[in-house]
């Protein structure tokens, strides 16, 4: 019931809570990193519980994908250089918080799948027809802008790592 649906949200606030004060107090990039990808899932999870079904997915397809294009970044540009550094950075001691917050919202999806009560709380949800409308209407031109700036981003990261790499050597 509501009650149910709002101790899960609680749940899911405390740990995007959480792993964003961990995205901001931890030293190394790398597992900040690991920290903004958990409180994405877990704001994912709100929305979820909040009746917003397509903007949950959307947090996961476009946030949670855009911090993976991240790493891919990071990993060009410093190339070779930070393998060694990634590996001490990586080490087995920094997935134990990102995944114990992990594992509760794994639990939180258990639970909402296997109970299967996805109606007690409803709100007005977007159509998904209505916001591809909306962005390839009148808002195509911002769509358009945001895909010409992230091209030169991607051709830059490839020409440092490469220049990186080759002093490297």
């Amino acid at each position: 019931g509501w009650e149910t649906m709002e101790i899960l949200f609680y749940i899911a606030a405390t740990v995007t809570v959480l792993a964003t004060l961990r995205v901001i107090t931890h030293v190394h990039a790398v597992h900040a990193l690991l920290y903004l990808v958990v409180a994405l899932i877990a704001l994912a999870l709100i929305f979820y519980l909040l009746g917003a079904q397509f903007a949950a997915a959307l947090e996961i397809i476009i946030y949670g994908g855009a911090i993976m294009v991240l790493f891919i970044f990071v990993v060009m540009l410093l190339g070779p250089l930070a393998v060694e550094q990634e590996r001490s950075w990586l080490t087995p001691g920094a997935w134990v918080g990102p995944s114990i917050l992990a594992l509760v919202l794994l639990g939180e999806v258990g639970y909402l799948i296997a109970v299967g009560d996805h109606s007690s709380i409803t709100v007005t949800e977007t159509k998904q027809k209505g916001v591809s409308i909306a962005l390839y209407g009148p808002y195509i031109i911002g769509v358009e802008l945001a895909s010409m700036l992230l091209l030169p981003g991607l051709i830059g990261a490839y020409h440092l790592g490469r220049r990186i790499s080759k002093e490297a050597r």
